[in-house]
């Protein structure tokens, strides 16, 4: 077990994500399917169950194997996955008080949100921070190195601003409530202009520079989950702010919901079938399937939940389409990737190390005399 971990990146914490978020963004679909809720509290279960084993593992690998722990950390591919370790643990937090209450209770599921979305803030601020610093003095890139993985550390706030309102109603009246939620509302803040500063690097390395590499093509998607995640946010805002706030300020967040979310989920839809477009040309030539097929589940994901909140505060019925058709592709994605992984894990193939590049041989040059 000590050995099969050595290669094991902060990477994988994006199956519990894309687990997670298949569990509460059903939760809210416009649809009353029997058996919907209990299947999404099960699914949500799933992503307690790999939250609970992954940090474990990584728990060995940071204890057995700290050389490739750090090597990782200097790695400019791969530290940036930090950042879905505070999305990880975001994102089953959530899901605990959307459907994990019906099991495990109100009490029961409050308390373990406080200490995942606490945890999960913490570690993602702190991503925020260090990630773009080791990138600045140890990593030395390139802008033609540039790929939507960079924004995931910037992103990790903005699952908190989104996922944060949730438990404002179980504080106590006052200041505690508007604090927590000014609080998201500063996280949105933070991560948005984050992401507007790192976003125009990946996009002028992907209109410069060409295709990404064939395995790389599925981080196209990563760029949804800002856009998707934001929507998301400022409608949690409105949903809540009332009684929070005063009145003023719980009508601004009501017309933020609508005046920032429509435009943005325009773009993301933009921004889908421009991503779509390139995975279709990778899997033509040869793509074949890593760890980066999971960014096809969390950011679509949080497309849908934007759009679920676009349809609450617009009323619109188009929104309540959007969700439903987003949520059938979120569900395909999940599952294509769930059984490869798992396929991947009975092989051994995804634990094992990067193999050595195969060593060029001189032409040999026969003597003739």
């Amino acid at each position: 077990m000590v050995t099969a971990v050595r290669h094991l990146g902060p990477n994988w914490y994006a199956s519990v994500m894309g687990t997670a978020i298949v569990a509460t963004a059903g939760a809210g679909l416009p649809l009353h399917l029997p058996g919907l809720r209990t299947a999404c509290t099960a699914v949500w279960a799933l992503s307690l169950a790999m939250l609970l084993t992954l940090l474990a593992a990584r728990a060995l690998h940071w204890t057995h194997h700290r050389d490739q722990a750090r090597a990782h950390l200097l790695d400019p591919a791969m530290a940036p996955f930090y950042g879905c370790l505070a999305m990880a643990l975001l994102a089953v937090g959530g899901g605990t008080l959307v459907v994990g209450r019906d099991w495990i209770g109100v009490r029961a599921a409050v308390a373990l949100d406080t200490v995942l979305f606490g945890a999960g803030t913490l570690i993602g601020l702190a991503a925020a921070v260090a990630v773009p610093y080791l990138m600045a003095v140890r990593h030395h890139v390139h802008p033609a190195q540039a790929t939507p993985v960079w924004l995931l550390p910037v992103v990790a706030p903005m699952v908190s601003a989104a996922l944060g309102p949730l438990l404002v109603p179980h504080l106590p009246p006052g200041q505690p409530r508007e604090t927590l939620l000014l609080a998201c509302f500063a996280m949105f803040g933070l991560s948005l202009l984050a992401t507007l500063l790192m976003l125009p690097l990946v996009f002028a390395r992907l209109i410069t520079g060409g295709p990404l590499p064939l395995a790389l093509t599925p981080t196209l998607f990563l760029v949804l989950g800002p856009l998707g995640q934001s929507t998301t946010a400022v409608g949690k805002f409105a949903d809540f702010a009332p009684g929070v706030v005063p009145p003023a300020d719980a009508q601004a967040f009501s017309l933020l919901a609508v005046l920032y979310g429509v435009p943005v989920m325009g773009f993301a839809l933009l921004w889908l079938g421009l991503a779509t477009a390139h995975v279709v040309r990778a899997r033509r030539h040869g793509m074949r399937f890593t760890m980066t097929w999971w960014a096809f589940t969390f950011p679509v994901g949080t497309c849908v939940t934007g759009a679920e909140s676009l349809s609450h505060h617009t009323g619109l019925a188009v929104y309540d389409g959007l969700a439903i058709v987003l949520y059938g592709v979120l569900v395909a994605a999940w599952a294509t990737a769930a059984v490869h992984t798992a396929r991947g894990l009975l092989s051994g193939a995804l634990l094992a190390g990067p193999r050595p590049a195969p060593v060029a041989l001189h032409p040999v040059t026969a003597r003739t005399t």
